[in-house]
């Protein structure tokens, strides 16, 4: 606790140590980021959670690279008032399990393993604006957004074939259609920079999005008499859609410039 309650007091001292005009620190340090800076970060929910928590005394408060695997960002300062910005989102995901599986009549136990794979990729591209005077800096600006999301799909390896003592039909694969996304948002939001070339932001975003799904279906096999035979199955017809919509409610960042 003790330890928690000086690294507050090291940051609050880190964030007060700076000159009369407030944009430089007594080292000489700029706060503001300048033509030529570079900046990174990451979604800054987990920061933030982090930091109320240390406050209130939350226990076993952590912060990992797990609470990180959202959305990273990217810019480049064209001049201290303006930015290209990107941002990347890859994610994937897989699981398995293995279960038992009985035949007919379920007294013939043995087992299956049952595989599920996942993908996200999200990118993003885009100009920003920035005004103010002091260390509270307003951003705006537009962006393309393209994106591909492979739901999750799962494919079952039974150990126990079918046969005229075993013929329950049973899923195979279950696969469901990828979905494309393209887009174009407005945004706007501030950003808050707690020591040199160190912020916290927060962003809305509006605009305009296209997303278009593939079909989606299932194969199943049975035992049809005299040999087990795959049937697939369209689940779902392909689809597509327009949106005009706030796409993020409250987009929290972490910002490193240099």
């Amino acid at each position: 606790m003790k330890k928690k309650v000086l690294l507050v007091a090291a940051l609050f001292v880190g964030a007060t140590t700076f000159a009369q005009d407030g944009l430089t620190s007594k080292k000489g340090e700029a706060f503001l980021p300048e033509a030529g800076d570079w900046a990174i970060g990451f979604d800054g929910g987990a920061f933030i959670d982090y930091v109320g928590n240390m406050a209130n005394g939350t226990q076993n408060n952590s912060l990992s690279l797990n609470n990180f695997a959202n959305t990273f960002y990217g810019k480049m300062f064209k001049d201290e008032n303006t930015a290209y910005r990107g941002s990347l989102r890859i994610g994937m995901g897989s699981s398995s399990q293995d279960m038992p599986y009985g035949g007919a009549n379920g007294d013939s136990l043995v087992n299956v393993d049952k595989v599920s794979n996942g993908f996200t990729f999200i990118v993003g591209a885009g100009i920003e604006k920035r005004r103010g005077a002091g260390r509270l800096q307003g951003v705006y600006g537009a962006q393309l957004m393209f994106g591909m999301i492979a739901a999750a799909n799962t494919s079952t390896d039974y150990a126990e074939a079918l046969s005229i003592t075993n013929t329950t039909s049973r899923t195979l694969e279950t696969n469901n259609g990828n979905t494309m996304t393209v887009g174009v948002n407005a945004f706007a939001g501030v950003e808050y920079f707690i020591l040199p070339k160190f912020s916290l932001g927060a962003e809305v975003n509006w605009g305009l999005g296209f997303a278009s799904t593939g079909d989606s279906d299932m194969v199943v096999e049975s035992w049809n008499g005299t040999a087990a035979e795959s049937t697939t199955t369209v689940t779902s017809g392909a689809s597509s859609a327009f949106s005009l919509d706030n796409s993020v409610g409250a987009n929290f960042k972490v910002l490193f410039h240099f």
